[in-house]
């Protein structure tokens, strides 16, 4: 009983009804946080009639031991790499990370996913995902190599 009577506050909490009683908007989370280096030195783009953007790319590793069991101390290390695409439109953000988010850098970005579709030079359709970001943490000044 408890647990139902949580369960529907929980619900309250997260529907909104509008006037419509038909129309049930639910609230949802687009929420992402990235601790890495930076791969590249920011560029800062614009297109006609629009905002500039602030772009560099991000990378996460991701490291285990291949051995027997989660707990095992002897195997070998393997180490995976991820590059993200970040994208900065918020104004001041955009002018900080420019200035100062360095090669090499590590920082925490926080921000929502992002999915896209471009057209490359050779006019082949291509899908990205995107982090945009609305908060950047810079963790460090040392700069690796």
């Amino acid at each position: 009983m408890l647990r139902s009577a949580s369960a529907q506050i929980f619900r309250q909490i997260v529907r909104q009804r509008s006037t419509d009683s038909s129309l049930i908007l639910e609230r949802s989370i687009n929420r992402v946080q990235l601790l890495g280096r930076v791969g590249q030195e920011p560029v800062m783009r614009q297109v006609e009639g629009r905002n500039p953007v602030t772009i560099f790319s991000l990378a996460t590793n991701e490291m285990w031991r291949s051995g027997e069991g989660e707990t095992s101390t002897q195997g070998d290390i393997s180490q995976k790499t991820t590059w993200h695409r970040v994208s900065v439109f918020k104004p001041g953000l955009r002018d900080v990370a420019y200035q100062y988010v360095k090669k090499g850098s590590r920082i925490l970005v926080e921000g929502k996913l992002d999915y896209g579709e471009y057209v490359d030079k050779n006019q082949v359709r291509r899908q990205a995902t995107t982090i945009i970001a609305d908060n950047i943490i810079f963790l460090s000044d040392n700069v690796r190599d």
